[in-house]
């Protein structure tokens, strides 16, 4: 009995670490700033219920087979391994601006790894995830409601929608340069047969869901108040599929919360405040990036937004900071975890694989974008 709860606990502290170490961060700068009323104002009512809402709706949509019937009649119009690892690479890409970069990855890493293995290309497996990997990071940092340090950000400082896009508009497609090139390189034009079934999606739900999504879409752009979209999507849900609302991802949720907690209180220690600003003052991208290496691009993107207002170049550096070190990115260890998943024993060469292609992404965008805002 004992041993079994010690297994369930360990299985979940290995799948939820960020947001543990959010927690345990929370609770250490409570101590220093001890809770009060002013701790109701740290949480961005807003980016919770629109994060909520579009994970809730994917979950919704997964449930029915769309993103997979989607996905698998683009793949199979393909025929050798190159086309292939592109279309899985770009549906993901794609994906991500759409529907979130943890959300894409859980939607078409499993496909990559059928395609794959039913093609019998395994020897392209470590490649193809982590170039999903680095398109779901990179890809979502178009939209505000691609990344969720992008949702965060874009309703903190009320950026303007084309103005939002106009300052990512450049590391986008400097990545998605990076990521065709590197599949011409690595992935040979090999024919390719691929004999999986199609999954068909049930007609009324999708369109039930769809229109949800749209809702969910509108809110994050202001169009419908949050607090007028939320009780309809979570109405609707609750008749049409409760296993979605089960199956949100209610830790990531609670991660937000906790940073949410650690940021603001941060904010209020003086000597932190001061500390950060400086290092902001000298170099806002710079810093940014590197704190996305360490704390990861969500908690960097709260707890730094509390310091400045220069957003464009923070909104820049937590989103090309999201490729880099593997906890440079919640989404980073959902693949690290899928793949693991599917070739135990085999992490340390995917490590090594994911380092060399992430870090050579992270120094390119970098180096670019610095360059770019010392000729301004």
């Amino acid at each position: 009995m004992k041993s079994g709860f010690l297994k369930i606990a360990g299985r979940f502290a290995r799948k939820n670490i960020v947001m543990l170490i959010a927690l345990f961060l929370a609770i250490v700068t409570c101590f220093f700033v001890p809770p009060d009323k002013r701790y109701l104002d740290y949480f961005d009512l807003r980016t919770l219920s629109c994060l909520w809402a579009v994970l809730a709706i994917v979950c919704a949509l997964k449930n029915v087979n769309f993103f997979y019937f989607l996905a698998d009649r683009t793949v199979k119009i393909f025929k050798s391994a190159r086309s292939s690892v592109l279309a899985l690479v770009y549906i993901t890409f794609i994906g991500s601006m759409l529907i979130a970069n943890d959300m894409a990855l859980l939607t078409f890493l499993p496909l990559g790894f059928l395609v794959l293995t039913k093609t019998k290309k395994e020897k392209y497996m470590i490649f193809t995830f982590v170039m999903q990997n680095i398109a779901a990071n990179l890809g979502g940092m178009l939209t505000p409601f691609g990344n969720p340090q992008n949702l965060y950000l874009y309703s903190k400082f009320a950026i303007p929608t084309l103005e939002f896009m106009g300052i990512m508009v450049i590391p986008f497609a400097i990545s998605i340069f990076l990521i065709t090139i590197c599949c011409f390189i690595f992935v040979k034009k090999e024919p390719l047969v691929f004999e999986g079934e199609t999954a068909s999606p049930e007609p009324k739900r999708t369109a039930l869901y769809l229109v949800l999504f749209t809702l969910s879409i509108v809110m994050v752009f202001r169009v419908i108040p949050y607090w007028i979209g939320l009780p309809v999507i979570l109405l609707v849900l609750l008749i049409a599929d409760r296993k979605a609302l089960l199956a949100v991802d209610y830790p990531l949720l609670f991660t937000f919360v906790f940073f949410f907690i650690f940021a603001g209180n941060m904010a209020r220690i003086e000597a932190v405040r001061s500390f950060f600003s400086y290092l902001l003052g000298l170099n806002t991208l710079m810093f940014s990036v590197l704190s996305c290496q360490v704390i990861s691009n969500v908690p960097s993107a709260i707890l730094l937004s509390q310091f400045t207002d220069n957003y464009a170049p923070l909104l820049i550096g937590v989103n090309i900071g999201g490729v880099g070190t593997l906890i440079s990115s919640l989404a980073s260890l959902i693949t690290f975890r899928e793949y693991c998943t599917h070739n135990p024993g085999k992490g340390g060469k995917y490590l090594g694989i994911f380092s060399a292609f992430n870090f050579s992404f992270l120094i390119i965008l970098t180096g670019v974008m610095l360059l770019l805002a010392l000729a301004v």
